[in-house]
């Protein structure tokens, strides 16, 4: 490690707090404290306060770890990837990759609930969604999932809710990508469904079925023609999904045409480097009749309040925080940042630029095939897109380790066959050093390239015909229509974004600039194991940190979002109770104040929902808690609880919740969604959780993305350790076998781990000690401005707030008629994203400004909350009425300066409430119509006439 005595620079610690040292000791004061160690007692219950310092490696500054972070990068090989399943070399535009995967106006946005202030990136979600739906031929796709694996997971259940008429068991395509049987074995097993492997080449197995999956191209590289399989599973009644690769699709007929019901998949290779697995955008796209069965997030067309049209969520009835146990999926993230990165592949390259890139691929894949046969070498199939399987009799091994040695990964499928995918980044100098590793000669110049693509199967069906695929080709015009996309938007780089539950804190350059490193971007996840000995540092290290902070044992970050940690989690609780012979034990107690990803999760995980109250004062009401355990004393698996509580408390119960619950056999779930309340003062581990997910992209700096990435380790005790995900090609032979897989790679979204590392090398135990006890500073601060003009709802220990708190509107909307939509919009107005509003109460705005915000901007923040309340007041007094208020005109759009003025209040106070500011943020759309969208769903790219004035 690189010596620090003599660097001077100023540690990590002071750049990431936004609190300077005078700010701290003036809000102490306001709080009545000496210390923020005085704070944090009094804050946290005395039975659960660590007393150790974190055991963690000292701070480094900021040099040092990037500098460490491009030694540990250069210890992995990236290669040339040829494995494929799924993963493939991809040459990420400059344009896109600057001024979207790393540009924070990109990068720190969070998940687009608030639409007016989010339609630059809702613009490019739906060019993704069109993308996609135009590709596979379907007329509705959403804006992403986790990868190919878990969409077709999700496509599984998608199924069996969708169709009542057929049942028995799921069918997956033997030549089905490898992980991806893993994950939809591992989901199908948790929720009782059967699924049976079958070569589909050879028709249907008999018997029922709720469904079949097709792969196309297969993983062998086998284009099989889907139809026969579509209709025989029409026929019988069942539903089919097709796993499809976009590429191919520009040059293969849309499954969507031959009748395919759902279509999944991933865009990866649409830009997105191969970042040993992920983060990846998966898609779905399904069939009319289906839209309300889809998982995840769907982006649809609306109007404003001008009569505009905007975008928005659509069809949010059916996800996991209304309809909790009953939603389509537990998911509540996506894949955003990189579906924009797709999306912008396809509107840079444009329908013929996709159509070249695909044709030159099968083309180099045509000439390696054709100079194998040539050189006697015999391919097991006869069509191809990209992909090769040869049959080496007993030389496989020799020629994978041949074309290692000059800079080829190829795939080592048995002993006696070699897999060989071909991609935009393939060359001649590529093809030479393929047909070397096989000891063939290279072939005259001249020699044909194969045909691999199935005459009856060529795309005859136009795609991407919208304007917005034919206009931005040059680089001037890409860079333009991103900065106009991106200045929609509002982003961390344009002020805080005070959201409860989701700590939007510092996503740092220098965390962020390292997941572009070669060794890191450009590794396939299935690479040997001795060429990503960087990346196995790298895991080793954060899962090792992260146990010592959290006081678990074992760690995996296979999980590659805060749903999938919180499946695994109660996936391992499942094993171990049927480890030790306890089937029957399948009741998960969930508080009624819980995430709704915790019940849709538990169902998933094949238990029962049961709800335990919550007493008045928001704690979990122990009572109750006894009396459900009681009643369930023989099927009691788990408890899921969040601590803090959802309520943005600390509760003096925990510990003896955790008691009852042991007391009664089960186990104890602790959501770690508000983890940064707890580093360096409390363990879940060692005040009763059994197991937690963690929140990387909350707690651990990794940026929310608009919506995704996101990363969900889970950590556990010692005796669910055998339970953690395993991976049938994870690069430790030990963890090939297991549960099974919860994501398509063996780490997950490995890619955006170094953010990660670099948070807690930088900062240090001593730094995120400290970290914690500004981010409960600043939020019991702005309970204290706040509580006199707003109630604060839930108090905890000592009766301080942890790291957020929840603001009560519900009385004020009694009185005026001014709702929390009111508030919240109002807020843009004033240059604020809106805290989250109507979770975990309805009527209520949750509060979190995390530690990384400056005095100044929360003052600033506090003083727009303060003179919205002034404004109620005037309605309250019949100045105005809530229909005439700015509070429900909000947000004012530029347009509002111009033109004709009848309203109640001036123009002055409508949009500039806090003054004139050169810098002001105009959201781009006034208020959107949310019950328009849905009863008139248009969730692809509108004709651009539909935005003319």
């Amino acid at each position: 490690m690189t010596d620090q005595s003599d660097l001077t620079t100023a540690p990590f610690v002071e750049r990431h707090i936004g609190l300077r040292e005078p700010d701290i000791e003036a809000m102490l004061k306001q709080l009545g404290f000496e210390s923020l160690d005085a704070l944090m007692e009094a804050a946290v219950p005395g039975g659960i306060r660590v007393e150790a310092e974190l055991d963690l490696p000292p701070a480094l500054t900021e040099d040092v770890a990037a500098r460490e972070l491009r030694r540990i990068a250069s210890l992995n090989r990236p290669a040339e990837a040829m494995i494929g399943l799924g993963y493939h070399g991809t040459i990420t535009p400059p344009v896109i990759r600057r001024n979207v995967l790393e540009d924070p106006s990109w990068y720190t946005a969070y998940t687009p609930y608030q639409p007016e202030i989010s339609q630059g990136r809702l613009e490019a979600l739906i060019n993704f969604q069109t993308v996609v739906g135009d590709l596979t031929g379907l007329p509705t796709a959403n804006a992403s999932l986790l990868d190919e694996g878990t969409a077709a997971a999700e496509a599984m259940t998608l199924v069996r809710r969708g169709n009542r008429k057929a049942s028995g068991p799921f069918v997956v395509d033997a030549d089905a990508l490898p992980q991806t049987i893993d994950v939809v074995r591992t989901r199908a097993e948790a929720m009782g469904i059967e699924v049976v492997v079958a070569d589909l080449a050879e028709g249907l197995p008999d018997g029922e079925l709720s469904g079949v999956l097709v792969q196309y191209p297969g993983a062998s590289g086998r284009v099989l023609d889907p139809r026969p399989v579509i209709e025989a599973a029409h026929e019988r009644n069942a539903l089919a999904v097709v796993a499809a690769d976009l590429l191919a699709l520009t040059v293969l007929e849309a499954p969507g045409e031959m009748g395919a019901d759902v279509v999944v998949g991933s865009s990866q290779r649409f830009g997105v480097p191969l970042f040993y697995g992920g983060p990846h955008a998966g898609y779905m796209s399904v069939a009319a009749g289906l839209e309300r069965h889809l998982p995840g997030r769907l982006v649809g067309v609306s109007v404003d309040a001008e009569g505009r049209p905007a975008y928005r969520l659509a069809l949010q009835t059916r996800e996991q925080h209304i309809r909790r146990d009953k939603a389509t999926s537990n998911i509540c993230t996506a894949q955003v940042l990189l579906a924009v990165v797709a999306s912008m592949y396809a509107v840079y390259h444009g329908p013929e630029g996709l159509r070249e890139i695909a044709q030159r691929t099968h083309r180099f894949a045509g000439r390696i095939a054709a100079a194998l046969r040539a050189g006697g070498v015999e391919l097991e199939n006869d069509t191809f897109f990209d992909t090769l399987t040869a049959v080496v009799p007993g030389r496989a091994a020799d020629v994978v380790a041949g074309a290692r040695s000059l800079g080829l990964h190829l795939r080592l499928v048995d002993a006696d066959r070699v897999g060989i995918s071909t991609s935009e980044c393939t060359t001649p100098a590529t093809v030479a050093s393929v047909l070397r590793a096989f000891g063939v000669a290279a072939p005259e110049v001249g020699l044909e390239s194969a045909e691999g693509l199935p005459a009856d199967l060529r795309r005859a069906t136009p795609y991407l015909t919208h304007e917005v695929f034919r206009t931005h080709h040059s680089e001037t015009q890409m860079l333009r229509y991103l900065r106009r996309l991106s200045a929609r938007d509002y982003a961390l780089d344009r002020g805080m974004i005070p959201l409860g539950s989701c700590t939007m804190k510092l996503n740092a350059t220098t965390e962020m600039e390292p997941i572009s490193l070669p060794g890191f971007a450009d590794l396939h996840p299935f690479a040997p194991a001795e060429d990503a000995a960087g990346y196995r540092q790298l895991v080793d290290e954060l899962e090792g940190w992260l146990a010592e902070v959290t006081g678990y044992d074992r760690v995996s970050i296979q999980p590659n979002a805060g749903s999938q940690g919180e499946l695994a989690g109660l996936l391992a609780i499942r094993g171990y109770h049927r480890g030790r012979g306890d089937e029957g034990r399948n009741v998960c107690l969930i508080p009624s104040s819980a995430h709704g990803t915790n019940a849709a999760s538990a169902v998933m995980a094949g238990m029962k929902v049961v709800v335990v109250k919550a007493a008045d004062d928001g704690t979990v009401d122990l009572d109750d808690l006894r009396a459900q355990c009681d009643a369930h004393a023989d099927d009691l698996a788990a408890i899921m609880v969040t601590y803090p509580s959802t309520h943005g408390a600390y509760e003096d119960t925990i510990s003896e919740l955790c008691e009852i619950v042991h007391g009664h056999g089960g186990q104890v779930y602790v959501d770690g969604a508000n983890l940064n309340a707890l580093l360096g003062h409390a363990k879940p581990g060692e005040f009763g959780g059994d197991v937690s997910h963690l929140n990387l992209h909350k707690t651990f700096c990794i940026p929310h993305g608009g919506g995704g990435p996101g990363v969900g380790p889970v950590a556990v005790r010692e005796h669910l350790a055998p339970y953690l995900p395993s991976h049938p090609m994870h690069p430790e032979e030990a963890k090939r076998s297991g549960i099974g897989a919860i994501s398509a790679a063996p780490y997950g979204s490995a890619g955006i781990l170094p953010i990660s590392w670099a948070y807690i090398r930088l900062m240090g135990g001593p730094g995120l000690t400290r970290a914690t006890a500004a981010a409960v500073l600043s939020a019991n601060y702005v309970a204290h401005r706040l509580g006199e003009h707003y109630p604060v709802l839930y108090r905890g220990h000592g009766g301080l707030v942890a790291h957020e708190c929840i603001l009560d509107v519900r009385g004020l909307t009694k009185e005026s008629g001014v709702s929390v939509d009111d508030v919240a919009k109002r807020l843009v107005d004033h240059g604020f994203h809106a805290p989250t509003m109507s979770f975990p109460v309805a009527g209520t705005l949750m509060v979190e400004p995390t530690e990384s915000e400056d005095l100044a901007e929360i003052d600033r923040f506090c003083d727009a909350m303060i003179a919205i309340r002034e404004e109620i007041a005037q309605v309250e007094a019949g100045t105005w009425s809530p229909e005439d208020s700015p509070l429900r005109h909000a947000p004012h759009t530029a347009r509002a300066l111009v033109g004709d003025w009848d309203r109640a209040y001036s123009r002055e106070v409508g949009v500039f409430p806090a003054g004139v500011d050169p810098d002001k943020y105009w959201p781009p759309v006034a208020r959107i119509d949310q019950a328009y969208g849905d009863r008139n769903l248009v969730c692809a790219c509108p004709p651009p006439e539909a935005f003319a004035e």
